[in-house]
């Protein structure tokens, strides 16, 4: 099913593809709600997982791809931090779904009330 856009600040089927792609996995999902709070270096992540620190920062660039993250250099480290204007757009995104799918709903049990009496 396809959402249609209805504003400028909607998301484009191409970003929509990324961030569903991104949230698809359960490490990139930890990720991103360990760096809604604060920022966390990419190796203070990778200590946090059973994995290497290459395979963390692929996760890291799958969700920076998707506009999930932003992440900037401070000395040798690099810091991620959740962009909350991606979430914000992929909160509305999520609510127009919703309200399709509820307005489905109640046209259906109409029916069915309909058919009942």
């Amino acid at each position: 099913m396809v959402v249609h856009r209805h504003s400028a600040d909607d998301l484009t089927e191409a970003e929509v593809d990324r961030i569903f792609r991104a949230f698809a996995d359960g490490t990139r999902r930890d990720i991103l709600w360990r760096t809604m709070t604060s920022e966390v270096s990419i190796s203070g992540l990778a200590n946090s997982y059973d994995m290497s620190f290459a395979a963390v920062q692929k996760h890291v660039a799958v969700m920076e791809a998707a506009g999930l993250v932003t992440k900037h250099s401070r000395g040798r480290q690099r810091l991620v931090r959740a962009n909350p204007e991606t979430l914000a757009r992929t909160q509305s995104l999520l609510a127009r779904y919703e309200s399709l799918w509820r307005r489905r709903i109640e046209r259906l049990d109409a029916l069915l009330a309909d058919d009942a009496e």
